[in-house]
């Protein structure tokens, strides 16, 4: 279903019934990325997934798509259907956006996790590296998704998952120039989200990958501790991708906490 948001459309879809489980997809990616888990998590929740802005079937709404604005595109659809109490899980840049909601809307959520992502802002040397991205992506975006998205995987595990990277990749070569772009460009100006993890009362989910060169273990276990209360999972044999590389270890991660922020 799509409804209108500013200047264009966002795109979601529901399914299953009872308390809201809200799941943001990351940088390149869309919704899909969670069919395998709403196909179980349905059974239990009603779950929504949400193409956020210039990705999937979502429109581009300005020329940086900062994390507020995608937190602002979050709200519109939590209020399009009624929802007024969620927990809601991010992968990578999702996690970004699901900070940012939980920062303009923090009676909103019963719990909230970070799922490969982080509270920091880019180190100068992150924000140098998104901005020679950028360059790369305006010369040719579909060289530089061809070459982005494998790296997410723990080297051990591209051959394993090859058809899931080609998708991947086939998926993110359908969003613009304008739209890979928008999303670098707000990643790079987001703030810290410490006080959020600091000053949050619902419960965190932390899922870091061992092998992740993104968001790099030890910077995670640094901000574990920031919450009053926050579970992580540990993936020894996963990168950025722990959706496809420890499948069933984060799908029940997910379900187990949210089924518990729910009952407290």
């Amino acid at each position: 279903m799509d409804i209108k948001f500013k200047n264009g459309t966002i795109h979601f879809t529901e399914k299953g019934e009872g308390q809201s489980l809200v799941l943001l997809h990351g940088f390149t990616e869309s919704l899909e990325i969670w069919n395998d888990f709403s196909e179980f998590l349905s059974k239990y929740f009603r779950v929504v997934c949400i193409d956020l802005p210039g990705h999937g079937k979502s429109s581009l709404i300005a020329e940086i798509h900062t994390m507020e604005i995608m937190a602002e595109s979050v709200k519109e659809v939590l209020d399009f259907l009624k929802i007024d109490s969620c927990v809601m899980i991010g992968h990578s840049m999702g996690g970004y956006v699901t900070l940012a909601f939980a920062d303009q809307n923090p009676g909103l959520l019963k719990g909230f996790g970070l799922f490969h992502s982080s509270a920091a802002a880019d180190t100068d040397e992150g924000t140098k590296n998104r901005e020679r991205a950028i360059d790369i992506i305006k010369q040719n975006h579909l060289n530089y998704l061809a070459s982005f998205i494998p790296d997410l995987f723990a080297e051990e595990n591209k051959k394993i998952f090859e058809q899931e990277i080609e998708y991947l990749v086939k998926t993110a070569k359908n969003m613009s120039i304008e739209g890979v772009v928008a999303a670098q460009e707000g990643m790079k100006l987001r703030t810290d989200k410490y006080h959020v993890l600091k000053n949050t009362e619902v419960p965190v989910l932390i899922i870091a990958g061992q092998k992740d060169s993104r968001i790099p273990f030890a910077k995670v276990m640094e901000q574990v501790v920031l919450p009053k209360e926050a579970y992580l999972q540990s993936l020894r044999d996963a990168a950025h991708m722990g959706y496809l590389e420890a499948r069933y270890e984060t799908l029940h991660a997910v379900f187990s906490f949210t089924k518990r922020a729910f009952l407290i």
